[in-house]
Protein backbone atom coordinates (compact mmCIF):
# COMPACT_ATOMS: atom_id res chain seq x y z
CA UNK A 1 0.00 0.00 0.00
CA UNK A 2 2.70 2.44 1.38
CA UNK A 3 4.54 1.90 -2.60
CA UNK A 4 1.25 3.64 -3.91
CA UNK A 5 1.42 6.41 -1.87
CA UNK A 6 3.43 8.26 -5.06
CA UNK A 7 0.17 7.96 -7.30
CA UNK A 8 -1.98 8.98 -3.96
CA UNK A 9 0.29 12.29 -3.55
CA UNK A 10 -0.66 13.17 -7.47
CA UNK A 11 -4.69 12.86 -7.16
CA UNK A 12 -4.41 14.65 -3.74
CA UNK A 13 -2.77 17.26 -5.38
CA UNK A 14 -5.36 18.06 -7.60
CA UNK A 15 -8.14 17.42 -4.82
CA UNK A 16 -6.57 19.58 -2.27
CA UNK A 17 -6.10 22.34 -4.42
CA UNK A 18 -9.71 22.61 -6.29
CA UNK A 19 -10.74 22.25 -2.98
CA UNK A 20 -9.07 25.09 -1.41
CA UNK A 21 -9.73 27.02 -4.17
CA UNK A 22 -13.11 27.45 -3.72
CA UNK A 23 -13.00 28.67 -0.62
CA UNK A 24 -11.06 31.73 -1.78
CA UNK A 25 -13.41 34.18 -3.87
CA UNK A 26 -11.97 35.54 -7.42
CA UNK A 27 -9.51 33.20 -6.80
CA UNK A 28 -8.16 32.07 -10.86
CA UNK A 29 -5.81 29.13 -11.28
CA UNK A 30 -4.67 30.35 -14.56
CA UNK A 31 -2.90 33.74 -13.34
CA UNK A 32 -2.26 32.99 -9.90
CA UNK A 33 0.42 30.27 -8.17
CA UNK A 34 -0.48 27.40 -6.21
CA UNK A 35 1.25 29.06 -3.42
CA UNK A 36 -1.36 31.86 -3.36
CA UNK A 37 -4.02 29.80 -1.93
CA UNK A 38 -1.92 29.65 1.54
CA UNK A 39 -0.26 33.02 1.18
CA UNK A 40 0.01 35.46 4.05
CA UNK A 41 -3.98 37.33 4.48
CA UNK A 42 -5.54 34.95 2.35
CA UNK A 43 -8.77 33.34 2.59
CA UNK A 44 -7.29 30.36 2.65
CA UNK A 45 -4.21 30.89 4.22
CA UNK A 46 -4.68 28.60 6.87
CA UNK A 47 -6.62 26.08 5.32
CA UNK A 48 -5.07 25.03 2.16
CA UNK A 49 -1.53 24.17 4.62
CA UNK A 50 -4.11 21.64 6.68
CA UNK A 51 -5.80 19.86 3.33
CA UNK A 52 -2.41 20.32 1.04
CA UNK A 53 0.66 20.83 2.15
CA UNK A 54 1.15 18.39 5.66
CA UNK A 55 -0.64 15.57 4.18
CA UNK A 56 1.06 15.94 0.94
CA UNK A 57 4.31 16.00 2.81
CA UNK A 58 3.28 13.11 4.56
CA UNK A 59 2.40 10.90 1.44
CA UNK A 60 5.58 12.34 -0.28
CA UNK A 61 7.67 11.12 2.77
CA UNK A 62 6.10 7.64 2.58
CA UNK A 63 6.89 6.64 -0.71
CA UNK A 64 10.22 8.38 -0.87
CA UNK A 65 11.08 5.79 2.05
CA UNK A 66 9.85 2.80 0.26
CA UNK A 67 11.63 3.63 -2.55
CA UNK A 68 14.56 3.55 -0.72
CA UNK A 69 14.05 0.62 1.24
CA UNK A 70 13.60 -1.74 -2.21
CA UNK A 71 15.43 -4.89 -2.14
CA UNK A 72 18.52 -5.04 -4.26
CA UNK A 73 17.96 -1.50 -5.83
CA UNK A 74 20.60 0.03 -7.30
CA UNK A 75 22.63 2.96 -5.60
CA UNK A 76 20.79 5.79 -7.76
CA UNK A 77 17.27 4.74 -7.02
CA UNK A 78 17.81 4.51 -3.62
CA UNK A 79 19.08 8.25 -3.99
CA UNK A 80 16.10 8.77 -5.66
CA UNK A 81 14.21 7.61 -2.84
CA UNK A 82 15.85 10.09 -0.60
CA UNK A 83 15.05 12.89 -2.72
CA UNK A 84 11.37 12.11 -2.88
CA UNK A 85 11.42 12.46 0.80
CA UNK A 86 12.97 15.54 0.57
CA UNK A 87 10.89 16.92 -1.63
CA UNK A 88 7.67 16.22 1.25
CA UNK A 89 9.93 17.75 3.72
CA UNK A 90 10.24 21.10 1.68
CA UNK A 91 6.55 20.94 0.92
CA UNK A 92 5.57 20.47 5.21
CA UNK A 93 7.99 24.04 4.92
CA UNK A 94 6.60 25.61 1.75
CA UNK A 95 2.96 25.18 3.99
CA UNK A 96 4.16 26.13 7.54
CA UNK A 97 6.26 29.43 5.89
CA UNK A 98 3.55 31.27 4.08
CA UNK A 99 4.73 33.03 0.87
CA UNK A 100 4.00 36.89 1.14
CA UNK A 101 0.92 38.04 -0.26
CA UNK A 102 1.85 39.74 -3.33
CA UNK A 103 3.47 37.31 -5.43
CA UNK A 104 5.51 39.79 -7.44
CA UNK A 105 7.05 41.93 -4.25
CA UNK A 106 10.88 42.79 -4.88
CA UNK A 107 11.24 42.82 -0.86
CA UNK A 108 10.10 39.48 0.67
CA UNK A 109 9.35 38.60 4.05
CA UNK A 110 11.67 36.30 5.87
CA UNK A 111 8.64 33.50 5.83
CA UNK A 112 8.49 34.37 1.80
CA UNK A 113 12.26 33.99 1.25
CA UNK A 114 11.85 30.42 3.15
CA UNK A 115 8.44 29.26 1.26
CA UNK A 116 10.69 30.06 -2.09
CA UNK A 117 13.78 28.26 -1.27
CA UNK A 118 11.66 25.50 0.23
CA UNK A 119 9.94 25.55 -3.42
CA UNK A 120 13.25 25.31 -5.14
CA UNK A 121 14.44 22.71 -2.98
CA UNK A 122 10.99 20.73 -4.05
CA UNK A 123 11.54 21.55 -7.53
CA UNK A 124 15.32 20.14 -7.74
CA UNK A 125 14.67 17.32 -5.67
CA UNK A 126 11.68 15.73 -8.55
CA UNK A 127 14.05 16.96 -11.12
CA UNK A 128 17.06 15.36 -10.15
CA UNK A 129 15.30 12.19 -8.82
CA UNK A 130 13.83 11.02 -12.26
CA UNK A 131 17.19 12.08 -13.69
CA UNK A 132 18.97 9.12 -11.46
CA UNK A 133 16.28 6.52 -12.59
CA UNK A 134 17.34 7.26 -15.94
CA UNK A 135 20.97 6.86 -15.69
CA UNK A 136 20.63 4.05 -13.41
CA UNK A 137 21.96 0.75 -14.33
CA UNK A 138 19.51 -1.96 -15.11
CA UNK A 139 17.56 -3.61 -12.86
CA UNK A 140 14.33 -5.54 -12.22
CA UNK A 141 12.96 -2.62 -10.44
CA UNK A 142 12.79 -0.14 -13.91
CA UNK A 143 11.45 -0.92 -17.39
CA UNK A 144 13.31 0.74 -20.55
CA UNK A 145 10.10 2.24 -21.06
CA UNK A 146 9.95 3.56 -17.68
CA UNK A 147 13.18 4.89 -18.31
CA UNK A 148 12.14 7.13 -21.44
CA UNK A 149 8.46 7.99 -19.81
CA UNK A 150 10.96 9.32 -17.33
CA UNK A 151 13.20 11.23 -19.55
CA UNK A 152 9.70 12.52 -21.17
CA UNK A 153 8.57 13.75 -18.03
CA UNK A 154 11.69 15.89 -17.39
CA UNK A 155 11.92 17.52 -20.68
CA UNK A 156 8.35 18.71 -20.26
CA UNK A 157 9.41 19.69 -16.53
CA UNK A 158 12.10 21.66 -18.12
CA UNK A 159 9.78 23.30 -20.95
CA UNK A 160 7.10 24.50 -18.89
CA UNK A 161 9.32 25.73 -16.21
CA UNK A 162 10.86 28.04 -18.86
CA UNK A 163 7.87 28.83 -19.83
CA UNK A 164 6.36 29.59 -16.15
CA UNK A 165 9.65 32.31 -15.69
CA UNK A 166 8.53 33.89 -19.02
CA UNK A 167 4.99 34.24 -17.61
CA UNK A 168 5.86 35.61 -14.06
CA UNK A 169 8.09 38.01 -15.91
CA UNK A 170 5.24 39.43 -18.05
CA UNK A 171 2.89 38.93 -15.31
CA UNK A 172 0.30 36.88 -17.77
CA UNK A 173 -0.59 33.35 -16.44
CA UNK A 174 1.84 31.74 -14.29
CA UNK A 175 -0.25 29.43 -12.51
CA UNK A 176 -0.94 27.87 -15.82
CA UNK A 177 2.95 26.92 -16.41
CA UNK A 178 3.58 26.07 -12.85
CA UNK A 179 0.93 23.51 -13.11
CA UNK A 180 1.83 21.84 -16.31
CA UNK A 181 5.19 21.98 -14.87
CA UNK A 182 4.55 20.70 -11.54
CA UNK A 183 1.89 18.46 -12.89
CA UNK A 184 4.91 16.59 -15.13
CA UNK A 185 6.79 16.25 -11.66
CA UNK A 186 3.47 14.88 -9.78
CA UNK A 187 2.78 12.58 -13.51
CA UNK A 188 6.38 11.11 -13.00
CA UNK A 189 5.87 10.15 -9.33
CA UNK A 190 2.73 8.68 -10.08
CA UNK A 191 4.23 6.14 -12.40
CA UNK A 192 7.46 5.61 -10.30
CA UNK A 193 4.57 4.33 -7.66
CA UNK A 194 2.22 2.29 -10.37
CA UNK A 195 6.12 0.60 -11.56
CA UNK A 196 7.42 -0.24 -8.35
CA UNK A 197 3.78 -1.30 -7.16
Amino acid sequence: MVIYSGLIAGIWFVIGVTIAARFYPGYHHAKQFCSELGAAGSPTEKLSPLINNYPLGCWFVLFGWAVSQLADAPMLLVISGWLIILHGIGTWVAGFFAMDADAYTVNPTSSGKIHSLAGFIMFLSLLIAPVLVVLSPSSDHISTSFRGFSALCIVVTLYFTVTFVKAIKNKTNPGTHQRLSYGAQLLWLAGYSIVLG
